[in-house]
């Protein structure tokens, strides 16, 4: 119960190849639909002695007219239509894609797409697909925490990334009783609102940032626009730049992200670069050069990497990679789990859970299969 090594994989579903809805086109056809009803609204009115409020009243006086008046619709060439039959077929066309539109959007939720074969399931892009050419498929985020080589918990999720996951995978786990001392994940998983948790729940996260490899580098380090190759005077709260110009504190901006997390960032801006022979290395814009710096984010990832330099979290970064990178080899190529044969997320869990037992039986009975041999070699 001391460390747990957190991943996740993508595992298709067991959905067909073009049933995707994009919430993004929805919204588009949606808004247009929103139009030709409002124009067809006031042209109505106009033509009418009576206004209506809407087009279901207007579906509803056009249904007893053509009662009334005993209006027999009619199809095919060479006919001519009614002008009630126009009209009542343009309202109920109209409704019915207003339900339609209505429909897909609450399907989605927060999300940006589902199928329409499997509704839980997320169009995610896969390492392959159907036609290798990195097309989206629907997909679960399947995430796993492994302790000691045996899987203790997982979640799915519809998120395309990790970085929306981790809490609500500790939550999973903690509902269990399972609270574990030290989180080891990857670099996908490094937000501030991660970080915070952690820090504040008595979690101790060995998560490595993104830049890690990259701030290794030469480019890294001889990038003079970045804060990181900035002095800081704390007295002041000013940072110097490379051509020894302060940028002097001016706000603090603060944005909400879509789980209502609020990131604050401190604003810095220098007072004039004008005639600075730094300015195309360092700032992109005319304007004079302005920072974004997330304090509280730094500070935690700071604490962060000082965990995985220590000797601990240099074995701990090794065991993630073995550990939790072995599972999903196992589960994916040995047990050839790479898609699901039942739709829907209540019977997908059940299905990844028959998978995790399998495999932790597995490991078992190999681990007592070794401790035998090595004790009759002994022997």
């Amino acid at each position: 119960m001391e460390n747990v090594f957190i991943d996740g994989t993508k595992i298709e579903a067991n959905a067909n190849k073009y049933t995707f809805v994009w919430k993004k086109a929805v919204n588009k056809f949606y808004e247009k639909l929103k139009i030709k009803v409002n124009d067809f609204w006031h042209s109505f009115n106009e033509n009418n002695s009576t206004e209506f409020n809407d087009i279901y009243e207007i579906e509803k006086h056009l249904e007893k007219e053509i009662l009334d008046r005993n209006i027999e619709f009619v199809y095919g060439k060479g006919v001519r239509k009614t002008q009630q039959q126009r009209d009542y077929e343009t309202v109920t066309s109209y409704i019915a894609k207003e339900n339609e539109y209505s429909m897909h959007l609450k399907i989605c939720g927060n999300r940006n797409s589902y199928s329409k074969t499997d509704k839980d399931a997320t169009f995610m892009r896969m390492k392959e697909d159907y036609m290798k050419n990195g097309q989206l498929k629907p997909a679960y985020n399947l995430q796993i925490g492994v302790n000691s080589e045996y899987i203790v918990g997982l979640d799915l999720f519809p998120n395309p990334t990790d970085v929306r996951t981790l809490l609500p995978f500790l939550s999973v786990l903690e509902s269990r009783g399972l609270k574990f001392k030290n989180i080891v994940a990857d670099a996908g998983y490094e937000i501030e609102e991660n970080y915070e948790y952690l820090f504040n729940n008595n979690y101790t996260p060995y998560i490595k940032s993104q830049n890690y490899e990259k701030q290794k580098t030469r480019k890294f380090k001889q990038d003079i626009s970045r804060v990181e190759n900035m002095s800081f005077n704390e007295e002041t709260d000013t940072y110097t730049c490379a051509n020894n110009r302060e940028l002097e504190f001016r706000h603090v901006s603060k944005q909400k992200n879509k789980s209502g997390y609020i990131l604050e960032k401190k604003v810095y801006g220098c007072t004039n670069c004008a005639g600075c022979p730094l300015a195309e290395k360092c700032k992109g814009t005319p304007h004079n050069k302005k920072l974004y710096v997330a304090d509280n984010f730094l500070r935690f990832r700071k604490q962060s990497q000082e965990n995985i330099a220590t000797e601990k979290g240099i074995i701990l970064r090794m065991n993630r990679s073995i550990q939790v990178e072995g599972a999903f080899g196992v589960l994916k190529q040995n047990m050839n789990f790479k898609r699901f044969k039942y739709r829907e997320r209540s019977k997908t869990k059940v299905e990844v859970l028959l998978f995790a037992i399998g495999y932790n039986l597995r490991k078992y009975v190999h681990k007592k299969y070794r401790n035998v041999k090595a004790c009759n070699f002994m022997n």
